[in-house]
């Protein structure tokens, strides 16, 4: 048997993968390995796969990627999708969610040129929706699109924007992502977990990224995130990741400005005047920090 075929990656299980020939698929998953060592592929990648016996292939190749949705910490990466062009970054009333894990995923799609949004689930607990809604202002004022939502009761806010698109559900554990996925793709049926109260986080029941069809696009849920490093990210495209620091790009008065204390800042006087709020400043600051040291390492290592 040596069928040759293309195909989409729709679950990735470390160094084996699902395939399938047609989105929606009308035949069972092919499981494939790759060759060699070689486990670079993500979901929602498209292969070249090679049949070896009847429901098994191995992946020659991929084609070509519109983006990249991933993360790396200078020493580990985990690619999480491939070829979409919509990030959906999920968080929830309840348990706390953190915003710079939130603008951390809106770097990694705004370096790739994604459009992002971001969904406030389990707004049916009222306690704490002001809360909740508070550490979201500065997203919205960074004109990103905040939808609230209740995914055991009410998904329709999200829909619209999910239609004919490829998207991709991001957010840290207990966020509600596989809830939702089962809401909007009952067929998916994907595990949910309870609240674990003594760790105040969520118990991660997606353990590996899949692909779902949905309205002539498709859906990805994906694991819990408790970090995301943007070590991938190079330093000098980091000030472009952030809308509200645009409007100042090529402005500060040293080329070479690394926006912390130098005189003639124009992006520090945009923080300073409040045109990005100090929490999205300090964020930036802090990735920015980061990258500056891995560069350092980096040139160092030469």
């Amino acid at each position: 048997m040596d069928e040759s075929f293309l195909a989409t990656v729709v679950a990735a299980h470390g160094r084996s993968y699902e395939l399938a020939r047609e989105i929606p698929w009308h035949e069972p998953p092919w499981h494939a390995v790759t060759r060699g060592k070689r486990h670079d592929y993500a979901c929602g990648d498209v292969v070249e796969a090679r049949a070896t016996a009847p429901g098994q292939a191995v992946i020659e190749r991929h084609r070509p990627r519109s983006s990249l949705f991933w993360r790396a910490d200078g020493v580990r990466q985990k690619l999480i999708a491939a070829n979409v062009d919509h990030v959906v970054i999920v968080t929830a009333v309840e348990p706390p969610f953190s915003p710079e894990l939130v603008t951390r995923c809106l770097v990694a799609a705004e370096h790739q040129g994604i459009e992002a949004s971001i969904v406030l689930n389990k707004c049916d607990l009222a306690d704490g929706l002001d809360a909740a809604r508070a550490q979201l202002e500065p997203f919205r004022a960074a004109g990103y699109r905040v939808l609230e939502l209740s995914a055991k009761r009410d998904v329709s806010p999200l829909e619209p924007h999910l239609a004919r698109r490829k998207s991709l559900l991001v957010g840290q554990s207990g966020m509600g992502k596989s809830t939702l996925v089962n809401a909007l793709v009952p067929e998916a049926r994907a595990r949910t977990g309870e609240i674990s109260r003594a760790l105040d986080a969520g118990r991660h029941t997606t353990t590996d990224a899949r692909l779902y069809p949905y309205r002539e696009g498709w859906l990805i849920d994906s694991p819990g995130l408790q970090t995301f490093g943007l070590a991938h990210v190079p330093l000098e495209a980091l000030d472009a990741c952030f809308p509200e620091l645009r409007p100042a790009l090529g402005e500060c008065r040293f080329r070479d400005c690394r926006h912390d204390a130098e005189p003639g800042c124009a992006l520090r006087a945009l923080a300073e005047h409040g045109a990005i709020s100090a929490e999205r400043w300090q964020h930036y600051r802090r990735i920015r920090t980061e990258l500056e040291a891995l560069t350092r390492r980096s040139r160092a290592g030469k």
